[in-house]
């Protein structure tokens, strides 16, 4: 039982934890920060916290667990702010798509992770934002990434891994360098051809009504550019070194990709969409499981 819960960062990732959390009754008060009012007033409504704060000290005095579930560009900010008060006997974690930066900012506030820190990053997620887009069963089955450095407390360690399991979820285990390669290729890169492909085709759209005609795949594909402007620019930059390589190696296959259809080679043209086909079926495989 968690007596209180600080979220820093009532979104879709904060709001959901704080009411899948209460919903469980496993925890006694969760207290929010958050520094736009009308979102906090909606969390309030909603019951995902029991109190709001917009100043973050005050917002974790007395909190067991702190969870920083703000934009990964907020982070220096908060670590700062929180560096005179932070507590050796509370324990802190994060929601983050990226992990190095994280790791990175906090050596450069703390002179090291603090022990008590677990960087997590929960692999859950949709394309809406703000508290009203919360819900209770976002984490339930969804697996949870963390990637605790090898000076964390066994004890912090334990009471995160707790804490997601409270939820629903399981809990995984990775090394920060590992995750956000694997974070780059699986949903940083689809995120950037996602919103890349969508403005060119809106550019276009201005003169030849593309989108009039666009059918579901077009839907499907595209889905995932509704995300928050901000915070993928955010998360762009925080591990820009990955998707940089990665934007490289699909510029190079879409190169390919041309050249077949230019010189007419349709058998590696097939190849590549059956392969294409096969790799898919084992993630959904792999994700059905």
């Amino acid at each position: 039982m968690i007596n209180r819960l600080c979220i820093i960062g009532v979104g879709l990732i904060g709001g959901s934890l704080g009411l899948a959390l209460k919903e469980a009754g496993k925890v006694g008060e969760v207290v929010g920060v958050d520094q736009d009012p009308d979102n906090l007033e909606d969390a309030l409504r909603l019951g995902l916290i029991d109190r709001g704060e917009m100043d973050v000290v005050q917002g974790v005095m007395g909190a067991d667990i702190v969870v920083f579930a703000a934009p990964v560009g907020a982070l220096p900010f908060i670590f700062r702010s929180l560096q005179p008060v932070w507590d050796s006997e509370v324990v802190y974690t994060d929601t983050g798509s990226t992990k190095g930066d994280v790791i990175a900012n906090l050596v450069e506030v703390f002179g090291g992770v603090p022990k008590n820190f677990i960087p997590g990053h929960p692999i859950a997620g949709a394309e809406r934002s703000g508290a009203r887009s919360a819900s209770g069963d976002l984490f339930k089955g969804r697996r949870v990434i963390l990637t605790p450095l090898a000076t964390a407390s066994s004890k912090a360690l334990q009471t995160v891994e707790n804490l997601w399991h409270l939820v629903g979820s399981q809990v995984h285990e990775m090394e920060p360098v590992h995750h956000d390669q694997v974070l780059a290729a699986t949903s940083h890169l689809p995120h950037v051809l996602a919103f890349v492909l969508t403005a060119m085709l809106g550019r276009k759209d201005e003169k030849q009504d593309i989108f009039q005609y666009a059918a579901g795949g077009f839907r499907d594909f595209t889905r995932i550019a509704s995300s928050d402007p901000k915070m993928w620019l955010d998360i762009c930059f925080a591990n820009r070194d990955e998707i940089i390589s990665l934007i490289e190696a699909y510029r190079d296959a879409l190169g390919d990709t041309a050249d077949y259809l230019k010189n007419g080679d349709a058998e590696p043209l097939l190849k590549l969409f059956q392969d294409a086909r096969a790799a898919r079926q084992r993630f959904i495989d792999q994700v059905e499981k």
